[in-house]
């Protein structure tokens, strides 16, 4: 799992400011975990990314106060949303993986049940990705990530 970056936070500091530093870095974490996030093959990108999204919605919740009422509404429903989608895949994910181990030691007669069960779950995990796909193409982070952005510029 990736690391947080670090936010050095002063009890000296403006609440508004330690919001908006806070804010800025986890959005940009998230779109640094973006990429390649929709190949299957290399499935802890994902995970990555989903922790991105949880710990800049629970700094988005944390900050509530310092930014404008309805963009901030607007932008945590479009976290929570985007978390919500990288969840549905990520549950997928894990499911196979663990089928997959615990099938590998099941009998050769039951093999033929293990891999229907893995090829339901890989539509499942490709019907998750198809949702997923319009919050993380063709600028959809890129949007997000500047009204984030213009939050954290809001509270200052």
């Amino acid at each position: 799992m990736a690391k947080a970056r670090p936010i050095q936070l002063s009890a000296g500091e403006r609440y508004a400011d330690a919001a908006a530093r806070t804010i800025a870095t986890r959005s940009e974490e998230l779109i640094a975990h973006s990429k390649d996030v929709l190949d299957i093959s290399d499935v802890e990108r994902l995970h990555d990314m989903r922790v991105a999204s949880r710990r800049l919605r629970a700094a988005l919740e944390v900050f509530e106060e310092c930014f404008p009422g309805k963009e901030f509404r607007r932008a945590l429903r479009d976290v929570k949303s985007l978390a919500d989608a990288l969840g549905e895949r990520r549950d997928r994910d894990v499911t196979i993986k663990a089928v997959r181990s615990f099938g590998g030691e099941m009998p050769s007669a039951d093999q033929p049940g293990i891999n229907a069960l893995v090829d339901r779950l890989r539509e499942e995990q490709e019907a998750a990705n198809r949702e997923l796909e319009p919050l993380v193409a063709g600028g959809a982070l890129a949007d997000l990530n500047r009204r984030l952005q213009g939050l954290a510029a809001a509270a200052r």
